[in-house]
């Protein structure tokens, strides 16, 4: 049986347009190559902005972000990339370090006011460090739609040493590194062609 709901008498908008949906899925890609046009900064930080809207358990948001435009920077990057990453991230307009606070909870008064939470976190290291981790990989995706949303291309990688990533950008040790993301405009030209997709009932079941 099939019930139609009233989105409108919910407060609820439309779902999204094909057009929309197909910028944000169904035809974007994960580009390797980008053509040699510059990303504005005004378009990272809006990206970030509609990413941060995203939920996090107790609206922790543990997500940091390191943004590398220039050559010199993205040169003490490459000894913790796999080699087939080293020419695409180095020709990439903008390379991203995405981490994840390890202290997150210490911001928790402040982010979730609700509820004593930091108490959840503070003196369990384990507990707080996969919530960081489930939770900042989360927004990472947030954050890859988002700047698909904002008109630019990412390609994600997770083929580096977060170790040496760690100790070259984040010394202190309170950030793990998670996922690097080249972002640019991609070049469709030099697109591979698009691997296959589970089927639904090969991913999920419904009970």
């Amino acid at each position: 049986m099939t019930m139609t709901v009233d989105r409108k008498s919910l407060g609820r908008g439309e779902p999204l347009g094909a057009a929309a949906m197909a910028q944000l899925f169904t035809e974007a890609r994960t580009h390797h190559h980008f053509r040699e046009l510059p990303v504005p900064d005004g378009l990272l930080r809006e990206a970030l902005d509609l990413a941060k809207m995203g939920p996090t358990g107790a609206n922790q948001q543990p997500l940091r972000a390191l943004f590398l435009r220039s050559t010199a920077a993205k040169e003490r990057l490459l000894p913790a990339l796999m080699p087939g990453n080293v020419e695409k991230t180095m020709a990439a307009p903008v390379v991203a370090i995405m981490g994840h606070a390890v202290d997150f909870y210490e911001r928790l008064p402040f982010l979730f006011p609700h509820a004593d939470a930091k108490s959840w976190f503070a003196g369990n290291p384990e507990f707080a460090a996969r919530s960081a981790a489930q939770n900042g990989t989360l927004q990472v995706a947030y954050f890859i739609l988002a700047l698909r949303a904002v008109g630019l291309d990412a390609g994600p990688m997770t083929g580096f040493d977060p170790a040496k990533v760690e100790q070259e950008f984040f010394p202190d040790g309170k950030i793990k590194a998670n996922v690097i993301i080249n972002i640019g405009y991609g070049n469709d030209a030099k697109l591979f062609p698009r691997g296959p997709r589970f089927v639904f009932d090969e991913m999920a079941t419904i009970l």
